[in-house]
């Protein structure tokens, strides 16, 4: 009866933590419903980004990525923006994609305009930039690099 006891409470023990960190990566991942509006914002590029990653606005997370479209008439990638509900963005504003470092991933800087107009949920960023190829800028100065010197 001993050797039943110790095995239930080691499973009611393996249970409740398991549901501890269930509960914990469910809450740090930010997959949690969305309570704030939607924008769209259509990109030349949009290599690095996910469905996931951050958008920021003078560095603070104000949202998410929650979708990626390719728009059949422009072929421009059009990304859906979950934007926190108390961050109300000017309809001049531009979105640009950010990469975090060499290794890091990519995520979205948005910058406020001026105007005294807001985006509504559905609202689109009008002003946008696409991602920059690190890959291709470093092999461009590689080889800028390398042509420079060949020629002395």
């Amino acid at each position: 009866m001993q050797s039943n006891l110790v095995e239930t409470l080691i499973g009611t023990l393996v249970v409740v933590v398991a549901a501890v960190f269930l509960f914990y990566g469910y809450s740090a991942s930010g997959m949690r419903s969305s309570s704030g509006y939607h924008v769209n914002a259509a990109f030349s590029s949009v290599d690095g980004l996910a469905n996931g990653s951050d958008v920021r606005l003078s560095g603070i997370k104000i949202g998410t990525v929650i979708g990626q479209d390719l728009d059949p008439d422009t072929y421009q990638a059009v990304v859906k923006l979950d934007i926190a509900s108390d961050v109300k963005l000017p309809d001049d504003s531009s979105a640009k994609i950010t990469s975090e470092g060499l290794l890091g991933g990519s995520y979205i800087s948005v910058t406020p305009g001026g105007s005294e107009e807001m985006l509504a949920d559905g609202g689109e960023i009008m002003f946008t930039q696409g991602s920059v190829d690190l890959m291709s800028l470093i092999g461009q100065a590689v080889f800028s690099a390398t042509d420079s010197g060949s020629e002395e």
